[in-house]
């Protein structure tokens, strides 16, 4: 068996990384692709391994003269790289075709071995290398029956996203038996190329080919295994976090603060989100309205801010609507002057807007990270601050101090002109009583120095939408945020959605139910693992300490390196004096399964 590698384009849209190099000489991770493709070819024993060069051609080939490669190497040079396509590199080097099975490849795809694998182990001759489309994905699109034939080569006028659940993305990596090239594709190749000319895509000869009544060529559908395909800077910065070494992929996960879409593999347990809800209903209603959303302008702060105020009974006056909760705690943050009462471990976005020197921290001490109303009163009675802070339940504890108490220390803070600011955010996933919220207008009005935290994006599972709520009878200060914001930080998508999701409140009732049984399970599940303390939570996320010799970065490195599983590491929080704690959220059932299964695994 041999291997040809088309390698002859210029890279145009990698811009300066390919000025004056070939695409393929772009590095990964410090290690060019045509590097990693060569040496994960070398492993396999082939004949040879062909390289069609064009772009560039020369550098390349003395670059690979300079690796420490077993298998020859030919070249094919396609001197007229800046006028043809990838079907002309592949026509002259049609003779190889017909001399060898063949492993044929694109030279801007980076994958595992484990890809080569599956064209290997599988033997049936003549096999295209598919993954389920995702819609991150470009290119060639096919489709399969049940005995993995490739029944059509989709063009762009066929492509459909209602039915892309059906669609399958060509990986570019294709095992081609030396009797198909001989009997089917090189014929066609020559067809082809004679009748339209040599600006086209070699996959066009098997669009054709599929047509026949045997057309000897099936897919080979891709699992888990990783690849990415190389086009542009965006596509390289992916590419990266994929294929990064253990030690750093976390980390640069970690640096992307969200956007998982684009990792079809990925089952993120880091960023906390209701795994019930929005209904579909709900879901198919923006649908029907994605086209007049997407062309027209939102309305201003003076209507989202009647919408936000809308479901929960306030005056518009009384509430500001944020580009999710993290623009409103900026603002919020950033305007209140004095020093701010803190309780460690936090969601950091608070301490991030403020001075360290400015912090009075409430170091907690429980065990399991509870604390009381009086404990918090107690502690800052003697403490000079302005300004308090409560996330309840707690990020990233989970702890929950019922309505009644919040409500007595609101009145503390009444007497001691303390700004007393409630994050609310997980507030709805709460099960000890009925209307846990400070969201009503006779309490707003009643604690003038009261200021409610609420995010949409995360109760209401629609974090892409961007929606958060501040609320307060201090309707200065709520002019004034209102200022601090731009009059179009939301988008026409998010209005919408203040807008009609009221009509779905009992289906948001039930999934919260819902909820609240699959987080019992969860616990359930989790308090069987050695060396894990779950630590009781009233939100949507448990935290827990590891026990055992494993620390947290540990284990959240192997997670997402083996399993392709995302949680946070609380090591880098304050507040938990050098000991190993993560936190992950509670997802669907199948999925919360996999994480404890995996964990097991790693733990055991």
């Amino acid at each position: 068996m041999q291997a040809i590698i088309l390698a002859a384009g210029m890279g145009k849209r990698l811009k300066e990384l390919t000025s004056n190099a070939t695409k393929c000489m772009v590095e990964v991770n410090g290690v060019t692709m045509i590097e990693r493709t060569l040496s994960q070819l070398d492993a396999l024993n082939l004949e040879r391994i062909v390289v069609v060069v064009g772009y560039e051609g020369q550098k390349l080939m003395e670059y690979i003269g300079t690796l420490d490669i077993q298998t020859p190497v030919e070249y094919v040079n396609n001197d007229v790289y800046y006028k043809t396509n990838n079907i002309y590199s592949l026509y002259l080097a049609k003779d190889y075709l017909l001399e060898d099975d063949t492993l044929l490849l694109e030279s801007d795809i980076i994958f595992e071995s484990a890809v080569l694998q599956r064209l290997l182990d599988n033997p049936y001759p003549s096999l295209a290398l598919v993954a389920k489309y995702e819609s991150w994905m470009d290119g060639t699109v096919v489709t399969l029956d049940e005995e993995d034939n490739i029944v059509g080569f989709l063009g762009k006028k066929d492509f459909k996203f209602s039915d892309i659940s059906n669609y399958y993305k060509t990986v570019n990596i294709y095992k081609f038996g030396k009797e198909f090239s001989n009997s089917h594709y090189v014929p066609f190749l020559e067809a082809y190329s004679k009748a339209l000319g040599n600006n086209e895509y070699y996959e066009q000869v098997l669009k054709v080919i599929t047509l026949l009544d045997k057309p000897e060529i099936k897919a080979e559908r891709l699992e888990n295994e990783a690849w990415y395909e190389v086009d542009d800077v965006q596509d390289l910065d992916i590419a990266e976090s994929i294929f990064a070494e253990k030690g750093e992929k976390l980390e640069r996960f970690n640096k992307r603060f969200g956007g998982y879409w684009r990792y079809p593999r990925l089952i993120d347990f880091c960023y906390l989100v209701n795994p019930f809800y929005p209904n579909q209903k709900l879901i198919d209603e923006m649908q029907a309205n994605f086209g007049r959303l997407l062309c027209d302008y939102p309305s201003g702060m003076n209507v989202n801010s009647l919408l936000g105020a809308k479901y929960y009974g306030l005056r518009r006056e009384q509430v500001c609507v944020g580009n999710g909760a993290a623009e409103l705690i900026k603002a919020l943050m950033e305007r209140l002057e004095g020093k701010v009462g803190m309780i460690y471990p936090t969601f950091e976005e608070y301490p991030h807007r403020r001075k360290e020197e400015d912090i009075v921290p409430y170091q907690i001490q429980d065990r399991d990270f509870r604390y009381t109303a009086d404990e918090l009163m107690n502690y800052y009675e003697d403490k000079e601050i302005q300004i308090l802070v409560l996330i309840n339940p707690d990020n990233p504890s989970g702890n929950y101090i019922e309505k009644r108490e919040v409500l007595r220390i609101a009145q503390w803070a009444e007497r001691r002109n303390i700004r007393f600011v409630v994050d609310e955010s997980f507030v709805d996933f709460a099960d000890t009583e009925e209307n846990p919220t400070l969201l009503e207008e006779d309490i707003i009005k009643k604690y003038r120095n009261l200021i409610v935290i609420k995010s949409i994006s995360k109760s209401f599972g629609v974090p892409g939408l961007r929606l958060g709520l501040l609320v307060s009878d201090d309707l200065d200060l709520i002019a004034k945020m209102k200022k601090d914001v731009s009059i179009w930080n939301i988008n026409s998508f998010a209005e919408f959605y203040m807008q009609i999701f009221e009509k779905c409140k009992a289906n948001y009732d039930d999934a919260m139910k819902k909820f609240r049984v699959v987080r019992k399970e969860y616990v359930e599940m989790l308090n069987q693992i050695s060396d894990l303390r779950v630590i009781p939570s009233q939100a949507n996320y448990l935290m827990c300490e590891l026990t055992g010799a494993m620390t947290s970065k540990e284990l959240a490195e192997e997670l997402l390196d083996k399993y392709s599983i995302l949680i946070k590491d609380l090591s880098n929080k304050n507040g938990f004096d050098g000991k190993s704690y993560i936190r992950v959220a509670v997802k669907r059932p199948e999925e919360n399964q996999k994480l404890v299964d995996a964990i097991k695994e790693v733990l055991k």
